[in-house]
């Protein structure tokens, strides 16, 4: 090892380097500065060329050669010593971390050379003071596609949950995913649409009530989350039907007494049977408990109670029937519940359909618009992080009235498709959550939903019916009502073949004294009338808003 004086123009740069990609101009600057103030305080090391070549290698120092060039130096000292065996991957990983801190990418890159070269993790770990944990997070993200590797190198870089659901996907998905949402030319990645692409539903161990003799039975692999913090059991599977499979089968073999194993609803609680009473205090012997499994597949039990039983004459065991104990039998309502979902199933499918076909006026449009955002089902993602599923279907309509400079961009057409689309979404008349209320009803009578509702004298639809209904649907057509309810049913089967059946319940006409209802709890405020939570008005020359701006503002974008 010696020292000589050089022209750093004729130092040559290391090809296996750890640094791949360029520093920051504020760092390199910063450098330049120092040099031309005091000189280059500690040496770039160099080794000779190899080959027979008379040159020298720039081992550690590229920057600093590169600063002494920037500031114009005709010469510099260096330090000439031996190549290093494993080719200096370790002195440039640790020469060019303790300059500046490396990029992601090339830590990546370097471990994964070091690893090549037979480095373990752990003595990996130790010379760099990194934790074996901190190594094992870095090599899995070596996993992922060098396309977007090549893209977070650029310092366009996701965020640590975006990377870890990337990183734990297949290469072969990365590529389709990469492929759909590869940025143009000196843009930023979107990476969400990139995770959410890539992101399946994980199943963890620690809500698992099942052993690891059931778990390797259904073949349950588990993988460890090394995002996760140290100190919880990170493991998880994305086979989803064998992880709830293994859940069920634990249910079946642990099920208590007088137990039942149920379903979720929509909204995630118990399906329990009928008349059944939740227990939220102290259970009885006589009370019964319930198994099931909610939205993340943990297993969850709820304890219920039957109503006292009655005789087969109608009175109660405890005497609590009505007048002299008797019980009166309950009438049968003209739709049963299943009828009524059937008519939501109906309702929305023709409203779909007439949104998307009927003659529509674009102020209609507008309107519909406004009322359906007053559904009882609309969700939207708001500045408080919370997500929904409304965003990812109506966000690519709202992108295509957007060009690449942020600005509206559109034509009649695209806006209409865009405002159809968004009812669609939106309006509902389904009997579950997505229910949106009188206002999809006013929606459809609006655009002539009626039309589209389909042929309701079916089979499975007039089994809904009641005796009175079946025989009110036989008014207007040549079928007579029968003794027997399922004559009558068959008779209107065959004969609404032919002609289209339409029962008066499922209309989107609403009822009138609902509508007024309606209109009187969301009746307009006079501006008079309205003001601050105290009861106060704010003057429009305090509050630095004008009503009148605003309305031309809004009329301007109407237009």
């Amino acid at each position: 090892m010696h020292i000589i004086k050089i022209d750093p123009r004729a130092l040559k740069d290391n090809p296996d380097d750890a640094r791949k990609s360029k520093s920051t101009p504020q760092g390199d600057a910063l450098l330049a500065a120092t040099i031309k103030a005091v000189g280059i305080i500690q040496p770039p090391v160099v080794s000779p060329e190899a080959d027979g070549g008379n040159g020298f290698i720039i081992q550690a120092g590229h920057r600093r050669t590169r600063g002494a060039i920037a500031v114009e130096l005709e010469e510099i000292e260096v330090i000439v010593t031996d190549a290093a065996e494993d080719g200096g991957a370790m002195r440039s990983m640790v020469e060019n971390i303790a300059r500046e801190p490396l990029n992601p990418v090339d830590q990546w890159r370097a471990i994964e050379r070091l690893v090549a070269l037979g480095w373990t993790e752990e003595g990996i770990a130790a010379a760099l003071s990194l934790s074996v944990r901190q190594i094992k997070k870095l090599r899995l993200l070596a996993n992922v596609l060098p396309a977007m590797l090549d893209q977070m190198a650029k310092g366009d870089m996701p965020d640590e949950r975006q990377l870890r659901t990337i990183a734990a996907a297949s290469i072969a998905d990365q590529k389709e995913v990469w492929k759909a949402h590869k940025p143009k030319k000196n843009e930023t990645t979107t990476w969400w649409s990139v995770a959410n692409g890539l992101s399946k539903t994980r199943m963890y161990a620690r809500d698992a009530s099942f052993d690891d003799e059931l778990a390797q039975a259904y073949g349950i692999a588990w993988v460890e989350d090394l995002f996760a913090p140290a100190d919880e059991d990170s493991r998880y599977t994305t086979d989803v039907e064998a992880f709830l499979g293994a859940q069920q089968e634990w249910m079946s073999n642990n099920l208590p007494k007088n137990g039942l194993i149920t379903e979720s609803n929509n909204w995630g609680q118990p399906e329990l049977p009928k008349k059944a009473e939740r227990v939220y205090g102290k259970p009885k012997k006589s009370d019964h408990t319930a198994m099931y499994l909610d939205r993340e597949g943990k297993v969850q039990s709820v304890v219920y109670r039957m109503p006292e039983p009655q005789t087969a004459n109608g009175i109660s065991v405890k005497g609590k029937g009505g007048e002299g104990g008797a019980v009166a039998p309950a009438q049968r309502p003209d739709v049963t519940q299943k009828g009524q979902d059937m008519i939501g199933d109906f309702r929305t499918d023709a409203l779909h359909e007439a949104l998307q076909r009927a003659p529509i006026e674009d102020d209609t449009l507008m309107a519909l618009l406004v009322i359906a955002f007053a559904g009882q089902n609309v969700r939207v993602d708001s500045g408080s992080g919370n997500t929904g599923s409304f965003r990812s279907q109506i966000a690519p309509h709202a992108a295509a009235l957007v060009d690449e400079t942020g600005n509206l961009a559109f034509d009649k057409d695209t806006l209409r498709v865009a405002v159809r689309s968004v009812l669609i979404e939106v309006l509902s008349c389904r009997r579950n959550m997505s229910n949106s209320g009188i206002v999809s009803r006013i929606a459809g009578a609006v655009v002539g939903a009626d039309s589209f509702l389909p042929n309701m004298g079916r089979e499975d639809f007039l089994l809904c019916l009641s005796r009175q209904a079946l025989e009110g649907a036989c008014a207007d057509t040549s079928v007579l009502p029968r003794n027997k309810v399922r004559d009558t049913r068959a008779a209107l089967v065959e004969h609404f073949q032919e002609e289209r059946f339409v029962h008066g319940a499922a209309l989107f006409a609403p009822d009138a004294n609902e509508l007024a209802d309606w209109k009187a709890s969301n009746e307009i405020v006079d501006d008079e009338e309205a003001g601050d939570a105290d009861g106060s008005v704010e003057d429009p020359e305090e509050g630095d808003i004008d009503p009148d701006a605003v309305s031309e503002g809004f009329r301007e974008a109407a237009e």
